[in-house]
């Protein structure tokens, strides 16, 4: 049985500027967009969530909500470093984490327990050093696999640890709505809502054969996520072939202007996280799943390899447009890189100075459905 901790920090961005102006304490914050244009919330403190503001809500919709709200423009390049410092906390546990974003990581710790004991012990030390040595907080789930760990690291935020031993999967996922699942958006939600399904015991006492007819091979994962069952590996460093980040809106995106903002954000992130592995990437691929649930892919192959944010953001707002976004709403953006190679061929981008742009070779994008 494995013993998985699933850490997430809370409000992230927003917490380390609160942390480093002490002038912000206990007022609204939100770290995002030009609320005078079409910008969007990137990351809001609970003060501000209070008045009903989100992640990827509209910035102008936020100031309506609450007018007196700090907004400061996101500065990746020290969420980077300040992410460097938790995650080598991290590591000082166990070398099995796997890194989903700058605040947000998995850790197997099931053949790392000599000194402790317990995963529980584990996730304890791990918020106490992150909350003293960094002054952040981190919500930390655990549990036996990578599904309970994520849904219990949210179940108490902020600040919060939840433990669900493997005899109790069953009973703390029966009652919740089934849109805590993992892979269940608005979309997956509604069409669950017309089968009379609501809740994750509903889901399970479901036929298999029915949920295959519905939803193709995702019935599947349904019926095992709804039992608690998930077999996905920690993947640590070394076994990534690839690495990007995606969001699922509350609410579906319908213009270009805040799905270009997104995409920014999201290149920010995958750029951030190659230069702190030493990494470059050949290939930059957009995902776009629309308000029907159907899922598309575009990549790019570029000759010279890059870890530059504003070079994939720029691949990715041409693969953006190779799609219906802005013609059809949008409720989930991914941005990823693959292909990835030693930084130190780097020093291809040279080229790029003399006027040799990264060119396609790749010929069309390719597209999943």
């Amino acid at each position: 049985m494995r013993r998985i901790l699933h850490c997430d920090m809370d409000c992230y961005y927003a917490a380390v500027h609160m942390r480093d102006d002490p002038t912000l304490g206990g007022r609204p914050v939100v770290v995002g967009g030009d609320p005078q244009g079409r910008g969007v919330v990137a990351s809001a403190s609970y003060e501000a969530r209070r008045f009903g503001i989100r992640s990827a809500m509209p910035a102008a919709h936020a100031l309506r909500l609450c007018p007196q709200v700090v907004f400061i423009r996101p500065d990746f390049s020290r969420y980077r470093r300040e992410s460097d410092r938790i995650f080598a906390i991290y590591r000082e546990y166990t070398p099995l984490v796997e890194t989903l974003s700058l605040d947000e990581a998995y850790l197997d710790v099931t053949d790392h327990l000599e000194r402790h004991g317990t995963a529980t012990a584990v996730a304890r030390e791990i918020r106490q050093r992150v909350r003293e040595e960094r002054r952040l907080t981190v919500s930390v789930g655990v549990g036996p696999n990578m599904l309970i760990a994520k849904i219990a690291s949210d179940f108490r935020k902020p600040n919060g640890l939840t433990v669900v031993p493997p005899e109790k999967v069953q009973a703390f996922l029966d009652p919740l709505p089934v849109r805590r699942l993992h892979g269940v958006g608005p979309a997956t939600e509604a069409a669950l809502k017309e089968l009379g399904i609501a809740t994750v015991a509903e889901l399970r006492s479901h036929p298999l054969a029915a949920l295959l007819e519905r939803f193709k091979s995702h019935g599947r994962m349904l019926h095992d996520f709804a039992r608690g069952l998930d077999v996905r590996p920690v993947a640590a460093e070394h076994q990534r072939k690839s690495l990007g980040t995606e969001t699922t809106y509350p609410r579906d995106l319908q213009d270009l202007g805040p799905m270009d903002e997104e995409l920014g954000r999201m290149a920010e992130e995958v750029g951030d996280d190659l230069q702190r592995r030493q990494l470059a990437a050949c290939t930059v691929t957009v995902k776009v799943r629309l308000d029907d649930f159907t899922t598309l892919t575009r990549s790019r192959t570029v000759q010279v390899p890059t870890q530059r944010p504003a070079r994939i953001a720029s691949l990715a707002h041409h693969l953006l447009r190779l799609t219906p976004a802005g013609r059809r709403r949008v409720r989930l953006l991914g941005v990823s890189a693959s292909t990835l190679v030693p930084a130190t061929l780097l020093q291809l981008e040279l080229f790029e100075a003399l006027g040799e742009a990264d060119r396609p070779t790749s010929g069309e994008p390719a597209q999943e459905t």
